[in-house]
Order: C-alpha cells, then sequence, then structure tokens
C-alpha cells in the first residue's frame, strides 16, 4: 500500500530530489539534502525503516521520481512443490518445510536436510572443541580457519555439523563465484522463469551453518557477503527482496591463506583479499598438522577402513612426514607431506601390499629430485624396504664404503671448484654443518662450503660426500686418482 508523505516530509524528498533522481540513495545524499532542510541528520522515516534499507549505506527513496513507497518488502517465497514435513531434529536449528524442496533438488532428491554424515574414522583434535562451542551457542559468530592443504580444516567443521546435527551449506569458492552462485538466479522450471534461492540464501532462512571453503580464491565478487558476515541478511537486487538470518545461522570460511595472498607460488590462485571483508570474521583459527600422536590415530583407524592395519607402517609414515615437514619449513625442500596424502598412502598400501609401492605411487606427483629426495628419507625410517639379502657376500652385506672425496676428484678439480654442495646432508646435519662453517645456498638448497674449509678438515666433510661444483652450477665430473 502507497504512503503519503507530510508537508515536512515532502519538503526533505523535494530536496533530495534536487541532489539525486536515482534510488537506492546514498547516506551521504541524505546528509546533504537534510543539511539543506536546516535538519542535523538524516529523518527517522527513511534511516530507521528497515523496509527502505538496500544495503549497507543505500536507501530505498522512490519518491524522489515522484513515485510512492511500496509496503516493505517480505521474504522470498520461491514457487516450489508441496512442501515435504520434516520431522525436527532435537538441538537442531528449526528447519522451514517450504524450503525442503529445493534441498531434495540440490542432494538429487536423496535427502530433506543437509546435515553432513559422521565419518566413523574422525577423530577429533585442533580446535573442534572451540568451533563446537561456537555452532553450538547458536550466536552468529564467523569464522576464518587458516592453515596447509590436507590438514582437515573443512572436514572438522562439517563433523561438528554433523555431531550437532546442523545443516551445513558448504560452498567451494573459486575465481568464476558469483553474486548469482551464492544468492540465486532465474532459471526455468516446467518453461517458466523462476526465481531460485542461491546456497547463502537457503543458509540464512534454514539457520544453518554456512561453510565458504577455499574463500581466497575469490574475487570482488563475493563482496556481495559483505552484510552477510555481518549477520544482518541480505538484499536480493534482482527481485527487491531481503532475507533475514534465521536463529543459528552462522559462517566458517576455510583458506590456505590468510587473505594476503601467496608469496611462494604453493597456493596458485589465491588472492589477496579486502581488509574490510576479512575483518567482518569474529574469530581466525590457525590449524597446523596433527601432533603425532594424533595423526597415527587417524591413519590406524584410516588402515582399518582399507581393511589392512599396520602399526609399525602408521609409525614409520608418521615420523616420515615429521621429517619432510620440518625439512619444508626450513626451506629445504618445496613440497610436504599432508595427512591426506598419507590417507592415499595408506589406501594404495591396502591395495597392493607394498609400503614402498604404495609410496611412491602418492609421491610421483613431485618433480624428480624432490621424489626421490623423499623416498630416500623413507628408506632410513623403515629397514624393511630394504631387507638384507642372505645370500650377500661379507663385502656385499657391509655396504659401501666411507666417501672420500679426495679419491674421486683430483686436488686441482677441488681447487677450482667454485664450492663443494654436501650432498648428504639432511636436515637433522644443519646445526652440525653450520657450526662447522658450511653456508646454506637458498637458490640451489644446499649446504656448501669452499675447497680451503674442505682441505682443512677433510674427515669432517667426506661424511657429508662433497661435490665440486662450477661457476654455473653444474657438479664437475669424477676422475680417477
Amino acid at each position: 500500500m502507497a504512503t503519503s508523505l507530510s508537508t515536512k516530509q515532502s519538503a526533505f524528498v523535494s530536496a533530495l530530489a534536487s541532489i539525486t533522481r536515482t534510488t537506492p540513495v546514498k547516506r551521504a545524499d541524505l546528509v546533504a539534502a537534510a543539511s539543506k532542510c536546516g535538519m542535523a541528520c538524516p529523518p527517522a522515516w527513511i534511516v530507521k525503516d528497515a523496509s527502505r534499507s538496500a544495503g549497507r549505506g543505500l536507501f530505498h527513496v522512490p519518491e524522489v521520481n515522484g513515485e510512492a513507497m511500496s509496503a516493505a518488502p517480505q521474504t522470498v517465497a520461491t514457487p516450489a512443490p508441496a512442501p515435504v514435513v520434516v520431522q525436527a531434529v532435537r538441538g537442531a536449528a528449526p528447519i522451514q518445510s517450504v524450503d525442503t524442496a529445493k534441498v531434495l533438488g540440490m542432494t538429487g532428491g536423496d535427502r530433506t536436510t543437509l546435515v553432513p554424515d559422521k565419518i566413523d574414522t574422525y577423530v577429533p583434535w585442533g580446535h573442534f572443541t572451540s568451533i563446537e562451542s561456537i555452532i553450538k551457542s547458536t550466536l552468529f559468530s564467523p569464522m576464518f580457519i587458516t592453515g596447509l592443504s590436507g590438514n582437515g580444516k573443512t572436514t572438522m567443521v562439517e563433523q561438528v555439523c554433523a555431531k550437532l546435527k546442523r545443516e551445513c551449506f558448504r560452498v567451494n569458492i573459486t575465481a568464476e563465484t558469483d553474486e548469482s552462485d551464492l544468492l540465486g538466479s532465474f532459471g526455468l522450471v516446467d518453461g517458466n522463469t523462476v526465481w531460485q534461492d542461491g546456497p547463502v540464501v537457503l543458509a540464512l532462512k534454514r539457520g544453518a551453518v554456512l561453510l565458504l571453503d577455499e574463500i581466497d580464491l575469490g574475487t570482488e565478487k563475493i563482496m556481495c557477503l559483505q552484510s552477510v558476515l555481518e549477520g544482518k541478511g541480505v538484499m536480493i537486487k534482482k527481485i527487491g527482496q531481503f532475507v533475514h538470518p534465521a536463529p543459528g545461522f552462522t559462517v566458517a570460511a576455510t583458506a590456505n591463506t590468510k587473505g594476503k595472498g601467496d608469496d611462494n607460488g604453493r597456493f596458485a590462485g589465491t588472492r589477496i583479499l579486502n581488509e574490510a571483508f576479512l575483518d567482518r570474521f569474529d574469530f581466525t583459527y590457525e590449524q597446523d598438522y596433527a601432533p603425532k600422536a594424533t595423526e597415527r590415530k587417524i591413519l590406524i583407524k584410516k588402515m582399518g577402513k582399507f581393511g589392512k592395519v599396520d602399526d609399525a607402517f602408521a609409525d614409520n609414515l608418521v615420523r616420515w612426514a615429521e621429517i619432510i615437514r620440518s625439512s619444508y619449513e626450513d626451506n629445504a625442500i618445496d613440497e610436504i607431506i599432508t595427512t591426506r596424502r598419507l590417507e592415499g598412502v595408506c589406501k594404495a598400501y591396502a591395495i597392493f601390499g607394498d609400503r614402498m609401492e604404495a609410496i611412491k605411487m602418492c609421491v610421483s606427483r613431485f618433480d624428480e629430485l624432490t621424489r626421490q629426495g623423499m623416498l630416500d628419507a623413507y628408506t632410513k625410517i623403515d629397514a624393511e624396504v630394504n631387507p638384507v639379502d642372505a645370500n650377500q657376500t661379507a663385502e656385499e652385506a657391509q655396504g659401501p664404503q666411507p666417501y672420500d672425496a679426495s679419491k674421486v676428484y683430483s686436488a686441482q678439480t677441488i681447487n677450482s671448484a667454485k664450492v663443494l654442495w654436501l650432498m648428504a646432508a639432511k636436515y637433522e646435519d644443519r646445526n652440525d654443518v653450520k657450526s662447522a662453517g658450511a653456508m646454506w645456498d637458498p637458490a640451489n638448497k644446499k649446504w656448501t662450503i669452499d675447497a680451503s674449509m674442505y682441505w682443512s678438515t677433510p674427515a669432517t666433510w667426506n661424511k657429508y660426500e662433497p661435490r665440486p661444483v662450477d661457476m654455473n652450477g653444474h657438479i664437475l665430473p669424477a676422475q680417477s686418482v
């Protein structure tokens, strides 16, 4: 129903129309019009009327164009099939049956809610209890969860929702995600063009947990979520309707970065997110990989699921991953072993029954140097992958003789080298070689010494297998000495 304006209100609209005839109008235009009318601030009949709100700092004032203000917008009601009655779950936010048909469509007709399934092999750890407390409180508290890939950030949120029987609308953000993907769009249904709510609007209506996965892959197009992250709902501009959040609605976002971009190129496509956007998250959780005991428990459970439990192999995998991760943090290696990749190793082991083969299959995507380094690291942990042959001679069983650079290279070759790379210096040797005078070469990721340092204490350096390198970074050929 149209509303009539008082004399004072009409005077204000006239002043506003002299500034702009575009609606929604900006708060700055309202302030300017108020100043023209001798008012200290914009009138309450506009800024305090929820039906006139068009988003942050924007207001519907159709009167500037000579049009009357219609009645307040109603909550979106999309035409849908006959409602399906859903039995309420104790402890969960109420579910509106008007949207159940949409959930049926999203799940291919398999289920009427989006409460995640419980994973029998899941092991709660890290920030699980904190996330559970936040979601259980039903207070709107948007969370930003960051950490390296494959450490269970997304699964943690889903399993909290599964435990609390809360619906979880997971949206995987990409560079192409825009307002239509998030809030909804018009589509064809039985030959008719009808509005179809997006996952964000459905989560708002149903008081669900909205999980924005890999949010740092998004562009400025996800800024349409600003009001959602404030807990105020959202104006669907395409149909002119405002959706308020139902009780229990909250937001969780996961990312491999902190929204500041990626400097080393590991997480291609991640972007620097708007600071005002990031500031709307109440809590930030930084998640590392699980502690050794927890990760071992995870692997044992996965092995049980795959049908081949090997306690010793689980112990070795956890130790191996710890060494690789330490090397990664020290910039000695460019790749990392995630918990997810360890689970893949367990699956391959259950299928093929060979430890080393399982590891090879799961690290083959890395470059040759990295792959070989990871395989070598594992062989130093697991004696079973290199068993002693009963037919070996005593000399063979003893293994290769200690390396001596002076017997592999001539003194002239060693002295002419730019540096000597310590090829066998491992991560755990870093303190020893550094204290002995070696220098770290970050470009080639090698510990280095010069010829004079080598000749001063050959015995100290031979155990690290020094190789002379020329000015171009090429290892010089060995010679018979």
